[in-house]
């Protein structure tokens, strides 16, 4: 019984496909209508050429020392950007470095992302992708060439020590460093300025906003940009 209920409702549902593609493609007047499928996925391939050609454009522009921002798609994406406290667009952030002529990022993420929950370096092209981001960011810093040589050493150290994430957000303690604390560290370790990027006191915690990165008076943010 259920074998013939299940080839009725597949009947049903070709007869009914099939009156739709006939009168998808012409009306009783011959005129040419366009199925509502076929707009949607016209959309999404317009969708997909607009990101694509917008991630790009973004890692054309990444110089050594750059920041760059996302805002993740998840809720814990949604969770970690309303602990900023002056701009809350964006969820994750890290270091670009330049090396062999491709952009990297070095940053710090936690969760099923990244199970060992270890520093990172991504290619610019994975830590943008539209797949799992809404919009994307560069915050550019006034560096000259001898403050990015040092950060580069900086990141290169930490990269080799390769902390974990830090989940209790704890500014205080260096073994492990939330995305913003470890850029926040980084920096000020180059540029040998505590106050270089300042951080946060809410409630008596101390604490690093992604907008204390970009909204410093040090950085410029060059690119912006929302993934349709």
């Amino acid at each position: 019984m259920k074998r013939i209920l299940n080839i009725s409702v597949g009947v049903a549902a070709l007869v009914v496909l099939s009156g739709f593609l006939v009168r998808g493609y012409f009306d009783h007047r011959d005129k040419v209508v366009v199925p509502v499928m076929l707009v949607e996925k016209a959309g999404l391939r317009d969708a997909r050429k607009y990101n694509t050609h917008m991630v790009d454009s973004a890692v054309s522009m990444l110089r050594s020392g750059n920041i760059v921002l996302r805002m993740g798609l998840g809720a814990d994406s949604k969770l970690l950007s309303e602990l900023n406290s002056r701009d809350q667009t964006f969820s994750h952030c890290g270091i670009v470095m330049v090396e062999h002529g491709y952009p990297f990022v070095y940053h710090s993420i936690g969760g099923e992302d990244n199970p060992d929950e270890r520093l990172r370096r991504d290619s610019a092209n994975f830590f943008f992708s539209p797949k799992n981001n809404s919009e994307i960011a560069i915050a550019h810093f006034s560096f000259d060439t001898s403050d990015v040589d040092e950060l580069r050493a900086v990141v290169a150290n930490y990269y080799k020590e390769r902390p974990k994430f830090d989940m209790k957000f704890d500014l205080a303690t260096d073994d492990k460093l939330y995305c913003s604390e470890f850029v926040y560290k980084a920096i000020n370790k180059a540029m040998r300025d505590s106050v270089y990027i300042t951080a946060t006191t809410l409630f008596g915690h101390r604490f690093v906003g992604i907008d204390d990165i970009f909204m410093n008076d040090h950085a410029n943010m060059v690119w912006r940009i929302k993934f349709k």
